[in-house]
């Protein structure tokens, strides 16, 4: 018969165990989760014929999703060739320091809002890199920032079959 007080060291070994394969799931599920929401976390480039190109894959729901970078910092971005600047989200505008130069109405999907112009001095998507990009600070609480025409309106887009092809002369 066991004292009181005493431990089963087996129960110990098959707990720590359990708890070590609920970690590793959780993380291996995170992975597989963060990949249907963004399949572009690393974006790739390659040179075709002396112009650069990166070729986004469409996320679950048919979006173009990518990790790029703003000033050196990393963001996400929502490729939307319908938003006439590159939008950001006002909170992510603030960590990044971007000045509101101006006052400017923005046309949502959630209707109009006040928001404010902006230049970007760089914005990176893989290897197409841009300087002095026009941007809008949207006071949305959306967390992408959406690559609007202000970048995309030098690049020659092909979009088939879930892929975004973007090209950069």
């Amino acid at each position: 018969m066991a004292e009181r007080g005493s431990h089963n060291p087996g129960f110990g070994m098959m707990l720590v165990a359990a708890v070590g394969f609920l970690a590793l799931l959780t993380w291996f599920f995170a992975g597989v989760v963060d990949d249907r929401a963004n399949p572009n976390r690393q974006v790739q480039s390659q040179i075709v014929n002396g112009a650069v190109e990166v070729v986004l894959e469409a996320d679950h729901q048919g979006h173009f999703v990518a990790t790029g970078q703003i000033n050196g910092h990393e963001v996400r971005f929502l490729v939307d060739t319908g938003a006439t600047l590159v939008s950001v989200p006002e909170a992510l505008a603030d960590r990044l320091g971007l000045e509101k130069e101006a006052p400017i109405r923005l046309e949502t999907a959630g209707g109009t809002v006040q928001g404010w112009l902006t230049r970007l001095e760089e914005v990176r998507l893989g290897d197409i890199v841009q300087r002095d990009v026009r941007a809008s600070i949207n006071p949305g609480r959306h967390e992408s920032v959406l690559l609007g025409m202000s970048f995309l309106r030098d690049l020659e887009m092909t979009q088939r079959s879930g892929e975004l092809r973007l090209v950069a002369e």
